[in-house]
């Protein structure tokens, strides 16, 4: 199959392709960097089973056939004086593997969230990668598979099952709802990061999420996490052992993030507030100066301490809300109120410098003016 590398066809929504489970499951291994000589080492697939999947999903408008670098392969050989013999459907995916040009550009991992976004802001939240509809199909295959094939067995025989099944069966048990299965494919040598995600994603009980979080290499993951976080299930106990020494940034994201549920968010303001009042002074600053004060709303009645201040003290400032959030912090530092009340941008606008002047805080004799 030589250097071919296929690629997941962005025009095409997979959701309406009539995929079973083994194009599924090659689906969710194409990363558009490996060549398809390298399948069958990834996917545990036979090379001849391999090329009749990947011939049926070139026919099914999946994948790009490569057929521009085959027009120049062809530009290049017209020379050539011998006559090609016509192609078998066996030997169309050759074909396209000999078109194919090593410096296509590439797609995103098709894994949701995302981490392979190129426009991300931070490690937390990743702009959506355009690969994130074919995972959903391709996640879609492996739910039918289990609610088709699966979910009717015995519990005690998908426990068994677990312990050394392959994909796409293995994804497939990710979606089990009982944790003695959950526990039996972490087991498995060959669970690896994607499956982890599948199960922080979808899994419904505390206890098979406390077994996946017991495995420190998945819990570095940031899709993993964020998966956990979304997870309606995460017992607050399990997110502060998780979270406990994360950058007072990361605890305001979730704060404020939608998609994580209440009782987390509630979990995490309480967090953000623990570590505010015992975490270093240079990350209070970021949280301040990064939210423009915004994060000050879930801080009422914490303190900062006297180099927090003094950090704070050493800026120039040019933002108006910023000075407006300070100015109504009530635990604001006399010396930063002070240091406000001679910036350029305060002594151009009488209303930041009333409502500066207004702060507990504030100099007595700006006060009396």
């Amino acid at each position: 199959m030589n250097d071919w590398t296929p690629k997941l066809n962005p025009s095409v929504d997979l959701r309406r392709l009539p995929l079973n489970a083994e194009e599924g499951f090659v689906l969710s291994r194409l990363d558009g960097h490996t060549r398809a000589r390298d399948l069958p080492a990834l996917t545990g697939l036979p090379l001849e089973k391999l090329r009749d999947i990947l011939a049926r999903l070139v026919a099914q408008g999946a994948l790009l056939p490569g057929a521009e670098d085959a027009v120049s392969v062809n530009t290049v050989r017209q020379g050539a004086p011998a006559a090609r013999p016509p192609a078998t459907p066996a030997d169309e995916v050759p074909l396209h593997v000999q078109a194919a040009s090593p410096h296509e550009a590439t797609d995103a991992d098709p894994l949701p969230d995302t981490e392979a976004g190129s426009d991300a802001s931070g490690d937390d939240e990743p702009e959506a990668a355009p690969g994130d509809e074919e995972s959903e199909a391709v996640l879609g295959n492996y739910r039918k598979l289990f609610e088709t094939r699966l979910h009717g067995l015995p519990e005690d025989q998908r426990v068994a099952m677990a312990h050394g099944a392959e994909d796409p069966e293995l994804s497939a048990l990710c979606f089990d709802p009982v944790p003695a299965v959950i526990k039996a494919t972490l087991e498995n040598p060959r669970v690896g990061l994607a499956h982890a995600r599948l199960i922080a994603r979808h899994h419904r009980n505390p206890v098979g999420l406390e077994a996946l979080c017991a495995r420190a290499a998945f819990t570095a993951d940031t899709g993993v996490r964020r998966f956990l976080v979304r997870n309606p299930q995460l017992p607050a106990s399990l997110f502060r052992r998780l979270w406990a020494l994360r950058r007072l940034m990361e605890h305001h994201k979730l704060t404020v993030d939608r998609d994580v549920p209440e009782s987390t968010r509630r979990t995490a303001r309480e967090l953000l507030r623990q570590r505010f009042a015992t975490g270093p002074s240079e990350e209070k600053v970021e949280l301040i100066l990064n939210t423009e004060g915004r994060a000050l709303g879930a801080l009422v009645g914490m303190s900062v301490d006297g180099k927090t201040a003094s950090l704070l003290c050493g800026r120039t400032y040019r933002s108006p809300l910023l000075i407006q959030n300070l100015a109504r912090w009530s635990a604001a530092p006399p010396v930063l109120i002070a240091h406000l009340l001679k910036q350029e941008l305060v002594r151009r606008q009488p209303q930041l410098r009333a409502l500066l002047a207004r702060h507990p805080n504030a100099p007595a004799d700006v006060k009396r003016a």
